[in-house]
């Protein structure tokens, strides 16, 4: 894997970065087998938890919360009928699966430590990283919801802001299925919000900058089976819904440097017999 200086400088420039044919077919492949199996393994009549980024004051439930050393599984808002059965077969209405797998799980972990993913950490500045989270997003056809425009750094805040995101395109991502979407250069505009825990345990947003987003700076990365998509933590960027008959599998995992502090009111915590881990 190289990356050449120039690339570098058009992510510290616009805030992220398309790194075509990252990752193989049977890396990719591998991965969405074993998430296949996650899922078939998985009895949703032990618990019900939506992901959705709205109203997230009001939703957020001890099953995610508790989730940040854990491998659970939520589904998309428009999964269920009004009955509370799901519209679709099981395999169809997950909406993602976190935000541990790079650690406790064995393929994830191979990926995501791999030589490759290593080496290009070193190479953007980030070689004395830990793995904080993964998420296996599934954007399932049909009913894939939709992300709202947000910058990775208001969900996991470090100080000083030190955070990128590694956003591996498992199936081709277009404007059709709900590819990403970024505003360029947004990441220098500072931090609009946090999501920070409250003291009567539930979620709360503080809010540093109420202006809206400007919809019309943003731009579709739409990317080929195999690509990497490299996220400034404060690069607004978002996900339409998917309604097309296509799902837009990927794989995301985040990395903080070692040295960075990490708030106790982050969402995303650990239980102190499950530190985070570098690449080892």
């Amino acid at each position: 894997m190289t990356i050449s200086e120039q690339q570098i400088a058009q992510y510290r420039d616009t805030g992220f970065l398309v790194l075509k044919d990252f990752a193989g077919d049977s890396d990719c492949d591998s991965l969405r087998a074993r998430a296949q199996e996650m899922v078939q393994e998985f009895d949703p009549a032990q618990v019900v938890s939506i992901f959705t980024t709205r109203e997230q004051n009001r939703i957020a439930d001890e099953y995610f919360l508790t989730s940040g050393d854990k491998i659970r599984f939520f589904f998309e808002e428009n999964a269920f009928n009004e009955d509370g059965t799901l519209r679709y077969e099981k395999e169809k209405s997950i909406n993602k699966i976190g935000h541990a797998l790079h650690d406790l799980d064995p393929v994830f972990d191979r990926f995501s430590r791999s030589r490759n993913v290593k080496e290009l950490a070193g190479a953007i500045g980030f070689e004395d990283s830990l793995l904080l989270q993964s998420m296996y997003i599934f954007k399932q056809p049909n009913i894939g919801g939709e992300v709202t425009c947000h910058q990775d750094s208001t969900f996991l805040y470090t100080e000083p802001i030190d955070i990128v995101g590694l956003w591996f395109a498992l199936e081709d991502a277009t404007i059709e299925n709900g590819c990403l979407w970024a505003i360029p250069g947004g990441h220098q505009r500072g931090l609009k919000s946090r999501w920070v825990r409250s003291r009567d345990g539930g979620m709360e947003f503080e809010i540093y900058d109420k202006e809206p987003w400007p919809a019309n700076e943003l731009v579709p990365l739409e990317v080929e089976k195999g690509s990497l998509i490299l996220l400034h933590g404060l690069l607004p960027h978002r996900s339409f819904e998917n309604r097309s008959p296509h799902s837009r599998h990927a794989y995301t995992l985040h990395l903080i440097r070692a040295g960075a502090k990490y708030p106790e009111d982050n969402w995303l915590q650990r239980s102190q017999t499950m530190p985070l881990r570098g690449f080892e």
